[in-house]
């Protein structure tokens, strides 16, 4: 899953930048408001991360803006301010959800799955197609409730099209899942992915849609 950061304090922001990679996440880290409302044109990104203080503009200013311009990207705002207006205030101008600082690095990322579970209109945690159960906390997959061993792309490409079930996913798409902007793109690096995922998981799950990606089904049962 892709994440917009702009947290302008250089520590915080390398820890979460560490924190959450390590969790799975392909972070991009910027560190100035107005540079930010340029990268949240990115389609890419399926979740942002704003400080409320930040040099170019502030955060709050930054969110209505983007709202605005009815940019739905799933927003958590973050902020040394923790009353109980201010908490409204960040509520009322967009934000999804809103942390105040110091935080555990484990509730920012429960945070996040909510939030990502509310706009996709999931109740459940888990996403679940046929015999395969994919689990976004523990970031662990079973097939026929046997696990499943995934890398990490691996299971980056499966959280992808399971979200996105029923739809096709380019290649560049899912390129834009895994790497952030300043990593380098392996050539043949998706097909790779989508082979071991199809030899572990069965050669049906995942189809080729030649000339536009890949996808999976979308189950008739309400399951993705």
């Amino acid at each position: 899953m892709r994440v917009l950061l702009v947290e302008d304090d250089q520590l915080l922001g390398d820890g979460l930048s560490v924190g959450l990679e390590q969790m799975g996440y392909t972070v991009d880290w910027i560190t100035d408001g107005n540079q930010a409302e340029a990268a949240l044109q990115d389609d890419a990104l399926d979740l942002a991360i704003l400080d409320i203080s930040l040099p170019g503009q502030d955060g709050l200013t930054l969110l209505r803006r983007i709202r605005q311009q009815n940019n739905p990207i799933p927003v958590l705002l973050l902020t040394a301010r923790d009353s109980l207006d201010d908490r409204v205030l960040g509520l009322d101008s967009g934000a999804d959800d809103y942390l105040p600082k110091p935080f555990d690095l484990g509730e920012l990322a429960a945070r996040l799955r909510a939030i990502s579970r509310r706009r996709a209109g999931r109740g459940s945690p888990l996403l679940r197609h046929g015999a395969i159960t994919l689990d976004p906390a523990g970031r662990t997959v079973h097939l026929n409730d046997q696990p499943v061993t995934c890398t990490s792309r691996e299971y980056a490409i499966l959280e992808a099209l399971l979200i996105h079930s029923g739809q096709v996913l380019s290649r560049q798409r899912l390129e834009e899942a895994l790497y952030g902007w300043d990593d380098g793109v392996e050539s043949n690096a998706i097909e790779v992915y989508i082979h071991h995922l199809r030899k572990k998981l069965g050669k049906s799950t995942i189809q080729t849609i030649r000339g536009m990606g890949y996808k999976i089904p979308k189950q008739a049962d309400g399951n993705v």
